[in-house]
């Protein structure tokens, strides 16, 4: 019966256990071993399941970005072609086209445009202020024993397989 890496990590610590409890003996020392073999091969197995992932995540971004190519094409030459009919209307002074089909038309609308913003008062201004930590400058200033307060530097085991 295989097991699962729950499986595996429950009876590990059973084992250790009996350890803190008692003698390493024969048995315990069998069964330690055994564990940790499960537990490599479970790993591997499960290491190529993460990169086979890992291989479909990478082509499934590369498809993302050729769609988003193919969009932005297609987005171009819808502007292409829309400013084609704006600019013949405009050239011949026609307001609308109506056909039993489709009906083309201006519609008028009203934008701000600001030439120069130095010029403007302050009541037309919003300002915005953005503050985020450095946390570059907080990991320097920790690990040449500054004390920083509010903040603090944390080692983490990320998994890595190649």
């Amino acid at each position: 019966m295989k097991k699962s890496m729950y499986q595996i990590q429950t009876e590990y610590q059973q084992i250790a256990d009996a350890l803190t409890t008692g003698e390493l003996t024969p048995e315990l020392e069998q069964a330690l071993s055994i564990a940790e073999h499960e537990l490599e091969v479970k790993s591997v197995n499960y290491s190529f399941v993460i990169k086979d992932i890992n291989d479909e995540i990478s082509i499934i971004n590369a498809e993302i970005d050729r769609l988003k190519d193919l969009k932005k094409v297609r987005e171009n030459a819808l502007e292409r072609l829309k400013n084609n009919i704006s600019n013949a209307m405009q050239l011949f002074q026609v307001d609308e086209i109506k056909t039993p089909l489709i009906k083309i038309n201006f519609r008028k609308s009203e934008s701000v445009e600001v030439d120069n913003m130095a010029l403007l008062d302050a009541k037309f201004l919003n300002e915005k202020v953005t503050i985020t930590p450095d946390k570059m400058a907080i990991k320097e200033a920790i690990k040449n024993g500054e004390d920083v307060n509010g903040a603090r530097l944390v080692i983490n085991n990320n998994i890595q397989i190649k």
